[in-house]
């Protein structure tokens, strides 16, 4: 079965394409779920606790019930079953109003060397703060306007010109020397990745308008799939990869690789 992408649905290891929940069902009617996507490596999980944990507050906020014990035996059986072939370097984790968990293995997507970005003006949903929801529709469409633009991924940008973060990962950038990210209070994605690289590095919190962003001494993304992606340009803005950029992402990879090896 390891040949194939798979599912864990309720409990039950099975080819992905034979994965059913009802048409009835309010996470797929209404978007009214949670989810979480984490990278694997040779059929291990990156950070599953701090995912697990992300996924119950994204439940609580939600007021979706969950059992957590039957999550973590879904992905035990599910990454027992799907050895460590290329086709399983992600688990997507699902839950939704409807009651059933969901749990797919799918390839990674091949890991970009750089990214440019294109802002699209975006105004985040101040109820859903904290919340890993399903319904991420108006991120998707953002990602491909910036795709149909000619560029890899979007910027996420107010109204009001302030930036925000990438569908694609959390923003960072560089000036001064010190490294900063976009506040939770402006309303971005509290993720896993976001969280331990501040951990890591200590980068402070702090808005940032578009104008100034463009002019930052080096800026990157903090990606579930990929670590830190460095950014080389912003519309029409240029930017270089530095020394700061250089070193997170050698620091981040070798953190995940010592979790790894501590199994």
């Amino acid at each position: 079965m390891s040949s194939a992408l798979l599912a864990c649905l309720d409990g039950v290891v099975l080819p992905a394409a034979e994965a059913r929940i009802p048409a009835t069902d309010d996470g797929l009617l209404q978007g009214d779920g949670v989810s979480e996507l984490l990278r694997l490596h040779g059929g291990r999980p990156v950070a599953l606790a701090d995912h697990l944990a992300r996924l119950e507050r994204s439940a609580a906020g939600l007021r979706l019930p969950l059992d957590l014990d039957a999550v973590h035996t879904d992905v035990a059986e599910l990454l027992t079953a799907a050895g460590t072939g290329p086709e399983h370097g992600l688990l997507r984790i699902v839950v939704t109003r409807g009651g059933r968990r969901l749990l797919l293995t799918e390839p990674a997507p091949p890991a970009p060397a750089q990214v440019r970005l294109a802002t699209v003006t975006y105004a985040p949903p101040r109820l859903l703060d904290g919340i890993g929801a399903l319904g991420a529709a108006g991120q998707a469409l953002a990602s491909r306007q910036a795709r149909e633009r000619g560029f890899d991924a979007a910027l996420l940008v107010t109204p009001h010109g302030r930036a925000l973060e990438s569908p694609a990962g959390a923003l960072f950038w560089v000036a001064g020397g010190r490294l900063l990210t976009t506040p939770l209070d402006d309303h971005v994605a509290d993720g896993v990745m976001r969280a331990r690289v501040i951990a890591l590095s200590g980068a402070q919190q702090q808005p940032i308008a578009l104008d100034r962003l463009k002019r930052a001494d080096e800026l990157l993304l903090a990606t579930t799939a990929f670590g830190i992606v460095p950014v080389v340009g912003v519309d029409d803005a240029e930017l270089a990869v530095g020394a700061v950029t250089r070193d997170l992402a050698a620091r981040v990879g070798e953190q995940i690789r010592d979790e790894l090896r501590e199994r």
